[in-house]
C-alpha cells in the first residue's frame, strides 16, 4: 500500500495518490494531470478510479481531463449531478484498489454531495479517511457555500454537517489517519491547523467541532459564527467542476503567445484585458505598466487572483519574470482563470527599452515614516486580515482588508497623502496597484509592513492572542 499526499501550498490543497498491487486511485486531483500520469507510468500501474469528494469551489479539479487521458471513471458521492459521465456512488458502496478497499461515506453539510472516503487495508482494518472539506484539521468545512444551490440556509447545512460528523466519522477508531482536502490558508474553513495529516483521535481531542458534549445548537452557532463572505470566484469554479472545462493544454497554448511591447499595448487596448504583473513586489514598486495590477507569484498568488479579479472570464495579459510564463498560466488555470491571451516578451525591461510609459509606487521604510505616524500627521491604512488586525495594530490605523478593498474604495482619501501597510509588504503592494488603477496616486507604501513598523517603534495596541478572538 502506497499513499502519497500531493500538497500544493499556494492553494493549501491536498490531492492523494493511492496505489496497491498495480492499481491506483486519485482523490481530488489538480487541473494539470500529467504528473499523475507520469507517476503511474513509473510505478507500472494503472489509474483505476478518480474520486471527487465534492464540487470544489476554490480550485478547478483535474478529474475531467484525467479521466479522458487515463480512461479511469470519475466517482462522486450521492446527490452529485454533473454534466459529464460519472459513477454516482451509493452510501457505503465499496471500490477495490488492488488489495485495498475504498468505502463511500456520504457526509453532507459542507455541500449536499460532500463525501468522505474510508480506506480499508488488505487485512480489513480501517486505515484512513480522505475527508475532503467535511473535516479539516482543527476545523470543519464552512456550510455557507452551497446554500443557494441547495435552497437551504447555512444553519440548515451546519445542522446536517453536525449529523454527518457524529454518525459517520466520530464513531471511527481513534488511530485512523485523517487526510483533508485543505490546510491553513484555505478560504473553505475558518481556522485550520498548519499540519496536513493527523489522527482522528487527536482531532476528537482538540478540534472544537468534534467535542463529545457539544449540542447541535452549539455546533451550528460556532461553525457559522464569524464567516466572511466567500470569494466571488467560488461559484464559477463550482460550475466548471460540475459542467466541465477546457483542456489545460489548450489554455497553455493560447496564453503562451509572446507579444512585443507594441503588440502587447495594442492587445491591451483592443481586448480590454487586465494587465497582471506577477513579478516580485520590489520590482513592481520600482516600475510597472500604468494601471497594471500586481499579484506576485511569490505569495498566495492564485487565491488573491480569485478574490480580487473575481471574473474567471476576464481576458488577461501577463508581465512575468523571464521563464515564468507557463507557471503563471498554469497557476491561473488552477482557479479557473483561463483567459490569458499572451505575455510581454522580454518582460518589463523590454517595455522600458521600447520607450513606453511607465509608473511606480512611492515606498518608504518603516524608520522613515514612524515619526509621522506617531505624530498622527498622515492617515494609515492596514490591509491585513481581520484577525491579524484585531490581534495587534498601529494605533488609530484604518482597517480595510485586502479581500474587501474593491468594495470600500471610498474610504481612501483622494485629496491627501496616506500610508498603506500589511504584515510584510506583499499585500500592501497589491492594494497600492488596485488603488492606483482606480486613480488614487497619493499613496505611500510602507516597506516591510507591520513587522517593520513595530520594530521601528510605531505605537501599537497591546497584543491579543488570535485564538482568543
Amino acid at each position: 500500500m502506497n499513499i502519497e499526499q500531493i500538497y500544493t501550498g499556494c492553494l493549501a490543497q491536498g490531492a492523494y495518490y493511492i496505489e496497491s498491487d498495480g492499481e491506483i486511485a486519485i482523490i481530488d486531483p489538480l487541473r494539470e494531470v500529467q504528473p499523475y500520469l507520469d507517476r503511474a507510468e513509473r510505478d507500472n500501474a494503472k489509474i483505476k478510479y478518480i474520486f471527487e469528494t465534492h464540487f470544489h469551489a476554490d480550485f478547478v479539479s483535474g478529474h475531467v481531463t484525467l479521466s479522458k487521458q487515463s480512461g479511469a471513471p470519475i466517482v462522486f458521492g450521492p446527490n452529485a449531478n454533473p454534466s459529464f459521465e460519472t459513477i454516482i456512488a451509493k452510501d457505503e458502496q465499496e471500490f477495490k484498489i488492488g488489495k485495498l478497499t475504498i468505502i463511500v461515506l456520504h457526509t453532507p453539510g459542507h455541500t449536499m454531495e460532500s463525501t468522505t472516503y474510508l480506506l480499508r487495508d488488505e487485512n480489513g482494518k480501517d486505515h484512513a479517511i480522505f475527508s475532503g472539506d467535511t473535516l479539516f484539521l482543527g476545523d470543519v468545512g464552512r456550510p455557507d457555500l452551497a446554500q443557494k444551490a441547495a435552497d437551504m440556509t447555512q444553519e440548515d447545512l451546519a445542522g446536517i454537517l453536525f449529523d454527518s460528523l457524529r454518525t459517520k466519522i466520530m464513531p471511527l477508531a481513534d488511530d485512523i489517519i485523517v487526510y483533508p482536502a485543505h490546510g491553513a490558508g484555505s478560504a473553505c474553513g475558518k481556522n485550520m491547523m498548519k499540519e496536513t495529516v493527523d489522527t482522528l483521535g487527536n482531532q476528537k481531542k482538540m478540534n472544537y467541532a468534534l467535542r463529545a458534549d457539544m449540542t447541535k445548537q452549539e455546533f451550528v452557532k460556532e461553525v457559522t459564527d464569524g464567516l466572511l463572505p466567500p470569494p466571488k470566484y467560488f461559484p464559477l469554479n463550482v460550475k466548471m467542476n460540475k459542467e466541465g472545462y477546457e483542456d489545460i493544454a489548450d489554455v497553455l497554448h493560447r496564453g503562451s503567445t509572446a507579444l512585443s511591447p507594441t503588440e502587447f499595448e495594442i492587445a491591451a487596448n483592443e481586448s480590454g484585458a487586465l494587465v497582471l504583473d506577477v513579478r516580485h513586489q520590489h520590482d513592481f514598486v520600482k516600475g510597472h505598466i500604468p494601471r497594471s495590477i500586481f499579484i506576485g507569484l511569490n505569495g498566495d498568488f492564485a487565491p488573491w487572483v480569485g478574490a480580487l479579479i473575481a471574473d474567471v472570464k476576464q481576458p488577461i495579459l501577463l508581465v512575468t519574470p523571464e521563464g515564468k510564463e507557463e507557471e503563471t498560466i498554469t497557476r491561473l488555470s488552477r482557479v479557473g482563470f483561463d483567459g490569458t491571451i499572451g505575455y510581454l516578451k522580454g518582460g518589463f525591461e523590454a517595455w522600458t527599452i521600447a520607450g513606453k510609459e511607465s509608473d511606480g509606487i512611492t515606498s518608504l521604510s518603516a524608520e522613515e515614516v514612524t515619526p509621522k505616524i506617531n505624530a498622527k500627521e498622515i492617515p494609515v491604512f492596514d490591509v491585513r486580515k481581520e484577525g491579524e488586525y484585531q490581534s495587534e495594530y498601529v494605533i488609530d490605523a484604518n482597517h480595510t482588508p485586502l479581500s474587501m478593498l474593491n468594495d470600500h474604495l471610498a474610504k481612501f482619501p483622494k485629496d491627501k497623502t496616506f500610508y498603506l501597510h500589511c504584515a510584510g509588504g506583499y499585500r500592501s503592494v497589491i492594494a497600492a496597484s488596485i488603488l492606483k488603477s482606480r486613480g488614487y496616486h497619493n499613496l505611500i507604501d510602507i516597506a516591510g509592513g507591520f513587522g517593520a513598523l513595530k520594530k521601528a517603534g510605531a505605537e501599537v495596541t497591546d497584543w491579543v492572542c488570535p485564538s482568543t478572538l
